[in-house]
């Protein structure tokens, strides 16, 4: 059975077009579908109608905001781990960086030494018995063999002229921003 043609002109009847764009919404969705199946590519459609509410591109741009967010931050917290990291390991030193990045690694390293505290006492609390292992029955700690703790040496300190760049209150807030994500 053969489509007929259709005549491509302003719907007058306000019922039957809502449901006309209901229907090719939905074929257009699927098509899009389909393209991202079979090529292998990322769609986008934007579209905007008198049938929906308008607050859902608000909502959805919001959420989207929020996850840009939620991964700059991911991305953050990334950059300070490793520049702690490589910091231990003599890669990197803290010359350099800006207050942000300062802030940031003591925010970084003060959410780390918690977790130690917490593991730490956690550990204490926790009897072991003889096997080595833990007396409560859901866990399965095992006892490790006495370590010592390296600390790496002191490194001197200096003035927060070299820590801190001195243009950072001059700059201009959108390249501060910037800086921070990267």
């Amino acid at each position: 059975m053969t489509r007929k043609k259709v005549k491509l002109a302003d719907i007058t009847s306000d019922s039957l077009r809502k449901a006309t764009y209901k229907k090719r919404k939905k074929d257009l969705m699927k098509k899009m579908s389909e393209l991202i199946t079979l090529c292998g590519i990322d769609t986008c459609v934007i579209m905007y109608s008198q049938y929906e509410n308008p607050s859902f591109l608000s909502q959805r741009t919001i959420k989207e905001v929020k996850q840009l967010n939620n991964h700059c931050k991911d991305n953050r917290v990334k950059k300070m781990t490793q520049f702690m990291f490589n910091n231990i390991c003599g890669k990197w030193v803290v010359h350099g960086l800006n207050f942000w990045d300062l802030n940031d690694l003591s925010l970084l390293l003060d959410e780390k030494m918690s977790k130690i505290d917490k593991r730490m006492d956690a550990f204490a609390i926790t009897p072991l018995n003889a096997q080595g292992a833990s007396s409560s029955s859901s866990s399965f700690m095992v006892a490790l063999p006495l370590m010592t703790m390296v600390m790496p040496k002191m490194m001197p300190r200096i003035g927060t002229k070299d820590i801190v760049q001195s243009d950072v209150n001059n700059m201009d807030p959108m390249k501060r921003i910037c800086e921070q994500l990267y």
